[in-house]
């Protein structure tokens, strides 16, 4: 089995930046779905989800980084075009919403899309011992499952 210079599997390692990047296309629809959802909410509740969709894009934004910064570190080139973005989406896009719930919605769904890419990531990664993308993967499935439990309360929905 030939490996690169960071002891991980070439093969493999090529199969792996594919996934992060259909998982950097996807945050980046989920970025501007929140950008979308920060410009256009209204209603009693504008003030505090205009300030946490800003919260939850800066977070998405540095994720994107992230994820383009791991696919150069594992000798990948990151998907940079609008057109490979639309590709590669798998998430619902958001076109002119403006309700609470739907937003919330928009949001929960989207997540839960994101956490099957990134497991399917996990999984690859752990199998390869790249402990790199495998820390990265853990940490944003814990922060995006428990961000799911908090907007499900919000909604008064069950997990």
């Amino acid at each position: 089995m030939k490996m690169n210079t960071l002891g991980l599997p070439v093969v493999e390692t090529k199969e792996l930046v594919n996934d992060l990047n259909i998982l950097l296309a996807n945050f980046q629809i989920y970025y501007q779905n929140l950008r979308g959802l920060h410009w256009n909410i209204r209603g009693k509740r504008f003030f505090d989800l205009h300030v946490k969709f800003e919260e939850f894009y800066n977070d998405s934004q540095l994720k994107i980084d992230l994820i383009a910064e791991r696919v150069l570190t594992l000798g990948g080139s990151p998907l940079h075009t609008f057109a490979d973005y639309i590709e590669h989406n798998r998430l619902t896009i958001g076109k002119n919403i403006s309700r609470d719930e739907e937003a919330i919605q928009l949001i929960i769904d989207s997540l839960s899309d994101l956490l099957g890419i990134e497991r399917k990531i996990l999984e690859a990664s752990g199998n390869i011992n790249d402990e790199g993308t495998n820390s990265m993967m853990s940490d944003f499935i814990a922060e995006q499952e428990k961000t799911i439990w908090m907007l499900k309360a919000w909604m008064e929905d069950e997990i």
